[in-house]
């Protein structure tokens, strides 16, 4: 069965982890999850295929854990974090990960990281419907309430020292006496 097109599959190099997935991914996520136990590691470890077969996956949902395909078991239905356990088992950081789904090296991945994370220019859409406005001058950055208020000249500050804000009401064991 196709899966139903949304508005955020448009999001380049990012596969949404909803309710669909989620339960397409069922199988993929229970056997990522079974790697918390060592008896499981080990198990895996000696005949990855073999263990495989305990789990209800498709056979792509297979091919991709087999293969180390972290993008390709995201689109079918793996969880970033579950998934992340098969790659700790492997003996790799999520840093390693992160990197080698981006395409980048592990270094490059950190400074750009570091750097304020990847550009929105370029990556808001595959399509391109969802370029910035020209209402807003055609500009990424501040969002339209920080720009308001910039604009006003109301920004508030907080004084140093200052505590949060008071909560609205009372707990609810104050309301019931």
């Amino acid at each position: 069965m196709a899966r139903e097109q949304h508005d955020y599959d448009d999001i380049p190099g990012t596969f949404v982890f909803d309710a669909e997935r989620s339960r397409q991914g069922y199988g993929i996520n229970m056997f990522c999850m079974s790697l918390m136990k060592d008896g499981n590691r080990k198990a895996f470890k000696a005949n990855e295929a073999e263990y495989l077969k305990k789990f209800k996956l498709t056979p792509e949902q297979t091919e991709a854990v087999l293969k180390r395909d972290y993008n390709r078991m995201l689109e079918l239905g793996g969880n970033i974090y579950f998934t992340a356990k098969l790659g700790a088992t492997d003996g790799h950081s999520f840093q390693h990960l992160a990197a080698l789904m981006t395409g980048s090296t592990q270094q490059d991945y950190a400074a750009m990281m570091l750097g304020g994370g990847r550009s929105v220019e370029g990556n808001r859409s595959r399509s391109g419907k969802n370029a910035p406005s020209n209402f807003l001058g055609g500009r990424a950055g501040k969002s339209a309430a920080g720009k308001r208020k910039a604009k006003s000249g109301k920004a508030k500050t907080r004084k140093a020292g200052s505590s949060k804000a008071k909560p609205k009401s009372k707990p609810r064991s104050a309301k019931r006496k």
